[in-house]
């Protein structure tokens, strides 16, 4: 079936930049058609191009994309302008794995070897493109494409994907999609759980602090963050998951004399609520924000905002502690451990897991312990899972160990050592 467009729909289909058939066109021709082959092309990196030339010349850009785009659309297809730089092409001719393949690599060559040249200011930019592919009908195909976009990107930009449903990447989606709905329902009924790890003191032998955990109530299992937080950060709720662990943590250590520690995300420093919020929780149960440790995830470290360094510091004039969590991995490092100068780090458990056979992982234990010591910063373990491991904890002159082998993470304190 072909698309045509009534005149008093023009404006509505049309997309008034590129005057191109819009994502209402698109999304009306995919429910009029079956059997479709559907190309999603991104342009990468284009926030790059609007944040150095100016939106004006990044409109310009995507207006030269658009008119090589139609030179190269196939016989029989339609081009769509989907949103923002993405451009959609739909063939519903029969294409095999073999056409799906030639096309997609035809359009990366084009680009790859074109340069567009703007009339003024002699704007000479050279693109690439990502593109993601799906077969099928409905919408379901045109959301199977996006996510093959997303996936391309994960190994290499200026690649094409072609959407298999049995792919790690579409599995995680799926996983992605079960735990939105897990989360809204589990924040509305309550089963979003708050649980409490101990955290021993390898001095005193005794249990002295204890980690804030969440869990949600996933029938007969407790669904820990791993499995959940990718979902909250797409949903945008990760800020209600650290509100429900602030509530509950000060509720129920307001009896005690143990410090505490809650895990903050760059959403939640983001947002900019924070110490508002926990300021109300201190002044409504009494307690010392000196016995409130904040456990600023991988993330945060990474931020150069200065809004964020601002929060930290004004969080720590209140009295708050700041715990650096998972250090050792990924983008952590020594500069910024200066800069932030926490009270606490934590080594990143990957480390302490097998720190008794591999020596590497010994040699970059000995070293945080030794920054740390000089710097002031008391250190401790996560994943002590063993006696053995947490001999060897102790003879490093780390000051405290956490994991399965001190204490399991529980609904209700425990202090057994």
């Amino acid at each position: 079936m072909s698309f045509q467009l009534e005149k008093r729909d023009w404006d509505f289909y049309k997309d008034q930049l590129t005057g191109l058939d819009n994502h209402f066109a698109l999304l009306e021709y995919i429910k009029l058609n079956s059997r479709l082959n559907i190309f999603v092309v991104n342009i990468d990196n284009f926030n790059n191009i609007n944040s150095t030339y100016g939106y004006v010349v990044g409109d310009e850009i995507l207006t030269e994309i658009a008119k090589y785009l139609t030179l190269l659309k196939p016989q029989n297809a339609q081009l769509f302008r989907f949103d923002g730089d993405e451009f959609v092409f739909i063939v519903n001719d029969f294409f095999n794995f073999r056409e799906l393949k030639d096309f997609s690599e035809s359009v990366i060559s084009f680009f790859n070897q074109t340069e567009i040249e703007l009339d003024h200011d002699n704007i000479i930019i050279k693109i690439s493109v990502t593109i993601g592919v799906a077969m099928g009908n409905g919408i379901i195909t045109l959301n199977h494409a996006a996510a093959a976009v997303h996936e391309a990107r994960l190994y290499k930009k200026s690649s094409y994907k072609i959407f298999e449903t049995k792919s790690g990447y579409a599995k995680k989606q799926q996983e992605n999609i079960y735990w939105v709905n897990k989360i809204r329902s589990a924040i509305e009924d309550e089963k979003l759980l708050g649980f409490f790890q101990p955290i021993r003191n390898n001095k005193t032998k005794k249990i002295e602090k204890y980690e804030c955990l969440a869990r949600i109530n996933d029938g007969n299992n407790l669904a820990s963050p791993i499995r959940f937080m990718e979902a909250c950060r797409i949903t945008g709720t990760l800020s209600l998951v650290t509100r429900r662990i602030v509530a509950n943590a000060f509720k129920v250590f307001h009896s005690t004399d143990y410090e505490f520690s809650i895990n903050i995300t760059s959403n939640d420093i983001n947002l900019g609520y924070l110490e508002e919020f926990l300021m109300l929780h201190v002044q409504k149960y009494n307690i010392d924000p000196s016995r409130v440790v904040l456990e600023l995830l991988e993330d945060i470290v990474t931020l150069t905002e200065s809004n964020m360094l601002e929060q930290i510091r004004s969080l720590r004039k209140r009295g708050f502690k700041i715990a650096l969590d998972d250090f050792g991995m990924e983008n952590s490092n020594f500069s910024r451990l200066l800069e932030l100068h926490p009270d606490y780090l934590k080594i990143d458990g990957i480390f302490i897991k097998d720190i008794l056979e591999n020596e590497k992982s010994l040699l970059i234990v000995e070293t945080i312990v030794e920054f740390c010591k000089k710097s002031g910063i008391k250190v401790i373990a996560e994943y002590v899972h063993n006696e053995a491991t947490l001999q060897k904890i102790e003879e490093l002159g780390i000051d405290y160990s956490q994991g399965y082998f001190i204490g399991e993470p529980k609904e209700i304190l425990s202090n057994s050592q």
